[in-house]
This record gives C-alpha cells, sequence and structure tokens, in this order.
C-alpha cells in the first residue's frame, strides 16, 4: 500500500525520482516497471505493472458509454521502467497534459500513485478542503 506525499522536481529531461521508501517496494514487487496514465482530475496515475494489468482488464469491458474514459485512460498509457537511480521518464505529451513543467506532487493512494504540478495540487486541495466533507464519509471515524 502506498501513502503519503513528497515533493518532487523534474528535471531537465522529463525524469522525476521515486522516493526511496516507495521505490524498494516497486522493484521488489514489479522490478521497477510502472505505467503511466492520465487522470480525468488532470493529475497523471502511476501504476506498479501488475496492478495496471488488472485496472487495463477493467477498463477495457467499459461500456460504449463510457467511451471517452476508455480513450483517455488505455489510450495515453505509456510503460515506463526505473533506471538504476530510481527515476522514471514522464513523456513529453503526458507531462504536456498534466500541465507538469518542474515542481511536482507524487501522493500513494492505495494500490497507485497520483502525479500532479506541485500548485494546481496545492489549489485543489484547497478547493476540496473548502467543500467540507462528502457524504460518502457519514459513517466515518476518524
Amino acid at each position: 500500500m502506498f501513502q503519503g506525499s513528497s515533493a518532487l522536481t523534474l528535471d531537465v529531461k522529463g525524469r522525476v525520482s521515486i522516493p526511496t521508501r516507495h521505490r524498494d517496494a516497486l522493484i521488489s514487487q514489479v522490478e521497477g516497471r510502472l505505467t503511466l496514465t492520465r487522470h480525468p482530475d488532470g493529475c497523471l496515475l502511476v501504476y506498479p505493472r501488475t496492478v495496471w494489468e488488472q485496472r487495463r482488464t477493467q477498463i477495457a469491458t467499459f461500456p460504449m458509454s463510457a467511451r471517452s474514459l476508455q480513450r483517455l485512460l488505455l489510450g495515453s498509457a505509456q510503460d515506463v521502467e526505473m533506471d538504476g537511480s530510481g527515476r522514471i521518464l514522464i513523456s513529453p505529451e503526458l507531462r504536456s497534459a498534466a500541465g507538469l513543467v518542474r515542481e511536482v506532487m507524487l501522493l500513494g493512494m492505495g494500490s497507485h500513485f497520483e502525479l500532479w504540478d506541485a500548485a494546481e495540487w496545492s489549489r485543489r486541495e484547497a478547493e476540496d478542503l473548502a467543500k467540507g466533507m462528502s457524504d460518502a464519509l457519514e459513517n466515518f471515524s476518524f
């Protein structure tokens, strides 16, 4: 399970270093093989390859009414591998789609990660917190 957030910096080639606390698990679980794709909220999703393969099968069975989401997720998916320094290369197309320029935030979301432009994440987080708690949390206690 991946959790927590990490402030990271894209290098001039569009690479980002996976934090050590996640890197070791990703190397042992999937040999550093990941899949990146777009999220409808504007960030990138970063999946360990085996998790992505399960999600990909689910996405492929979406009904025709969800074709646009299928195109976004499957049509944007790119397989990457961590290099010897624990970095992954994010393609120019995916960087552009998510507005990633330099400062980014990597959020552990359990089975996968979200990768956000840092300024957009701050704006989004403030907006979400201002909305208050969702009805989905009625029966949840902290």
